[in-house]
């Protein structure tokens, strides 16, 4: 080859120039609330916060929030209390929209740890709404028409899971416990072409214990791939890394023909999600390569693209509550 230097220069700068012109999403203008931390009763504690949650249009045209519910007294396992609990809005820019109470929790006959329901992402194709969510331990899936109530669709094993990302040593572990455990979570899906891609959070066994964001494939929601690491984010704020990569979030902007990962680190007052910018919905942070564009003062953010206006969801500073605001990208 002639000219090697050249070609290699070449390339980095375009490699260079297309990173420079990945567009940054930026908060733009002021946030308002939509959910409170609600009133549950019997099982309300000092502690209760929403936390990660799913955000979507049901059949009538109004919106829906589910969110997972921790620090209650809800009856659950020694180790969780979680449900996930409901809100409607008539419109997407509405304040303070009203509660619908507990809307979905586990099933122990059918293989759910008692307590440990988390995120909610729900998909809509072909006039059904499938409902993707955690059991504390798998990614589990159920189906309904109105976007309102759902049913779990069970498998082979007559359960509803769909898989789980075994990689993480319990501390909790008991003589004939397997050896690792699955914390497979917040589990959110988009399409591209004939393919399902279905990014959640779990651990990895090298660094112990460490966090990543992972996908899988399928093409029909029922058989899918092998796992993916997709972001290996470094934690924040001396946070444990088992959490810096939470709640990942993937946009794929066409005009520019980009995937956005969202990944949280920390929640809170100092909450942080680091955004990556990629061609490949596979591959945007990992080992020596980033795609990193920025980082937003955010935790467990949804995005909404609607009537051609995208909005950015994200939970409160002070973990009572979820927000909105407007999405611009720059």
């Amino acid at each position: 080859m002639k000219y090697p230097f050249l070609l290699l220069l070449m390339f980095c700068i375009t490699s260079l120039s297309a990173q420079t012109k990945a567009p940054v999403p930026k908060v733009d203008g002021e946030w308002w609330r939509i959910a409170t931390t609600p009133d549950l009763g019997q099982y309300n504690s000092d502690i209760v916060e929403p936390v990660d949650f799913g955000i979507w249009q049901a059949a009538d045209g109004t919106w829906q929030v589910w969110s997972c519910i921790r620090g209650s007294k809800f009856p659950g396992s020694p180790r969780t209390t979680r449900f996930l609990y409901g809100w409607e809005g008539k419109s997407l820019t509405d304040k303070n929209w009203a509660e619908q109470g507990i809307k979905w929790v586990a099933d122990p006959s059918l293989g759910e740890t008692p307590g440990g329901m988390q995120a909610p992402y729900v998909f809509k194709e072909d006039g059904f709404y499938y409902l993707f969510y955690g059991d504390w331990q798998r990614i589990c899936l159920a189906k309904g028409m109105d976007g309102k109530n759902f049913e779990r669709v069970l498998g082979g094993n007559g359960q509803p899971d769909l898989f789980a990302e075994y990689g993480y040593v319990s501390k909790f572990k008991k003589e004939g416990d397997p050896l690792f455990e699955s914390y497979a979570r917040d589990p959110m899906v988009i399409k591209r072409g004939n393919t399902y891609y279905c990014y959640y959070t779990s651990h990895i066994t090298d660094p112990i214990n460490d966090g990543a964001a992972f996908c899988r494939t399928s093409v029909n929601m029922k058989d899918w791939s092998e796992s993916v690491i997709v972001s290996h984010t470094p934690p924040y704020n001396y946070n444990s890394p088992r959490y810096s990569d939470e709640c990942p979030q993937v946009v794929y902007l066409p005009e520019h023909d980009l995937y956005y990962l969202f990944v949280t680190q920390t929640y809170g007052k100092k909450s942080q999600t680091t955004v990556y910018a990629s061609p490949n919905p596979l591959y945007f942070a990992v080992d020596e390569y980033s795609r990193k564009v920025c980082t937003l003062p955010i935790a467990a953010p949804e995005i909404v693209l609607h009537e051609g206006q995208y909005y950015l969801v994200a939970l409160t500073d002070e973990l009572d509550g979820i927000r909105m605001a407007k999405l611009k990208w720059e």
